[in-house]
Parts: C-alpha cells; sequence; structure tokens
C-alpha cells in the first residue's frame, strides 16, 4: 500500500530530495510506488511560499505544504524524513505530542552528527509531561541514518545509508532505499563509517567549488569568458569522472596526460608546490573530527 513522506524541515536538503524524487518516480502516474503523497513542513510561512512556487502543476495534487505544523505533519504521514538543522533535533523532537505521532513509524534522519540512538530517546523522553509508565507503552519510532547531497535534487547524490538497526523491518529498509534510489545512488555503511562518509558525500561537494573557482579565474585571467571556461571545465570534470570509473588510479589518470616538456605538468608542479593535495587531505580529517566532537 503506497503510503505519505511527511518531510520536517524542507530547506536546501530536504527540498532538493523532495524534488529529486518527483523529478525521478512521477514522470510515470501509472507506475507503483511505496509513496504516493507528500507533505513538506517548513518552520516559516515564507519558507511554505517559497516551495509551494517551484511545484509544477502536475505534482501540486500529491504535496501539502504546510508551516509550523510538525507534530500534525508527523501524525499524517506513514513514513517521516528528519530534514531540520541537526541543533534544532532537540527542539523538534521534544515538543508535545511527537512521541506519540511518530510511534512504530519509519523516521529517516537526514541529520549529521545525530546517532540513531540519541534521537530515539529525544523522542521517548518526549517533552517529559507524561508518566514514565505511559512512556514505556509507547512504540518506540523506527530510526534510521540516511545521508544525502544536493546533487539528490538532479539524480546524483550519493546517499549513504547506515546499516539498519535490528528491529527495523525489510519493508522499511526496501522503502528508504526505494526514496533514495530515486535521487543517485545509494551505499550502505556501518555506523562506524558514517561520520566520515557524511563529511565525504557532502562537505567535499562545497569544498570541491574552491578548485574550479580557482581553475575558471586563472582563464579569466589569461583572456576567456567566465562562462565559455565553465563550459569547457564542467565537461572536463565528467570526463574525468568517467575515466576514473573505468577503474583508472588518479595518478595514473596525471602520469597519462603529463606529457615532457608540456603545459600539463607545469600546472601540476604549481599545484604540488603549493601543498594543494595535502590541504585537501586536511580539510577532511578536520571536517571528521569536527562531526566527532559535536556527536
Amino acid at each position: 500500500m503506497a503510503s505519505t513522506l511527511g518531510f520536517i524541515g524542507c530547506g536546501n536538503m530536504g527540498g532538493a530530495v523532495l524534488n529529486g524524487i518527483l523529478a525521478a518516480a512521477f514522470t510515470n502516474p501509472t507506475e507503483p510506488k511505496p509513496i504516493s503523497q507528500f507533505i513538506a513542513c517548513t518552520k516559516s510561512a515564507s519558507s511554505a511560499e517559497r516551495i509551494k512556487a517551484t511545484i509544477v502543476p502536475a505534482h501540486k495534487e500529491i504535496i501539502k505544504v504546510v508551516s509550523g505544523q510538525n507534530v500534525q505533519t508527523m501524525r499524517e504521514a506513514d513514513v517521516v524524513i528528519l530534514g531540520c538543522k541537526p541543533f534544532m533535533a532537540d527542539e523538534v523532537l521534544r515538543e508535545e505530542g511527537v512521541r506519540e505521532a511518530l510511534a512504530g513509524k519509519l523516521v529517516i534522519s537526514m541529520l549529521a552528527g545525530q546517532s540513531c540512538e540519541h534521537l530515539t530517546q529525544i523522542i521517548k523522553e518526549g517533552s517529559g509531561a507524561q508518566s514514565s509508565e505511559n512512556t514505556q507503552m509507547v512504540q518506540g519510532p523506527k530510526v534510521m541514518k540516511v545521508i544525502p547531497n544536493m546533487g539528490a535534487e538532479f539524480g546524483e547524490s550519493m546517499t549513504i545509508i547506515e546499516t539498519p538497526a535490528a528491529g527495523i523491518s525489510e519493508e522499511m529498509v526496501q522503502t528508504a532505499q526505494w526514496i533514495f534510489d530515486q535521487v543517485g545512488k545509494v551505499k550502505y555503511l556501518a555506523p562506524e563509517q558514517t561520520g566520515l562518509a557524511t563529511v565525504l558525500v557532502g562537505a567535499t561537494l562545497a569544498t570541491l567549488t574552491l578548485p574550479i573557482e580557482g581553475l575558471l579565474d586563472g582563464c579569466v585571467a589569461e583572456g576567456f569568458k567566465r562562462a565559455d571556461a565553465m563550459e569547457m571545465v564542467l565537461q572536463g570534470i565528467r570526463g574525468l569522472s568517467a575515466v576514473l570509473e573505468s577503474g583508472s588510479h588518479p595518478a595514473a589518470v596525471r602520469e597519462s596526460i603529463s606529457s615532457p616538456r608540456g603545459c600539463t605538468i607545469q600546472t601540476l608542479l604549481s599545484l604540488e608546490k603549493a601543498g594543494t593535495r595535502s590541504d585537501f587531505a586536511e580539510a577532511m580529517i578536520r571536517g571528521n573530527k569536527h562531526l566527532k566532537e559535536n556527536m
């Protein structure tokens, strides 16, 4: 039976996943899907209006966009995606009524640095208004951790799914995988690897914009229009991706392109002299350290 998927927080990441699912899965309305309806709940009315403005007419009947209605969204949804900022988890999940609204449901957390166990505990504790006896009577949520990236909007996310805990049904796992299969590739990792993977698939999208921007600046300085340089750089990245996916090692690619007395080896020597490679390694280490310190 098809279900309703609710987003608690639908900003940049939540919006990317929502738009990616709609673009991939709902072009063929007759194909059976585990998710048939959507609720996007934002914090502010202005954010809700922004989302409404992006919804194409063909999707308007399957999406409801609301603001400030977290608990009501949780009640109406069969599956809930937590897409709020990680630091907002306590505020959102301790709201009165959350524990009951999420009882027994699949809750997919996209919150970096927040473990499934910690989120489950917050939900079980709730607002603290009920007795411990009543707390024990309410079935807990089934929390899975999933980390996509902004490529989701274009069907190009690398999504990490943390190995599900015992007690999460195969049907729930399949539902979660279907959702993120629509927006790119999915990879399962053990909990101890999820933190570093979060940095790799998320932060590096931002990190890699720096060398790209440097390439563009250099080309503009030498006489190219920025748009022309961007076109060539992006196609170069696509080509590099294809070569690496064929199994070539990055070092082998560099060596095969670098001709004796050529211009490519000069660019590489310049970057090696600046210590660029170690800077990127240090960026990963620092990002992972920060995530560990804030878990």
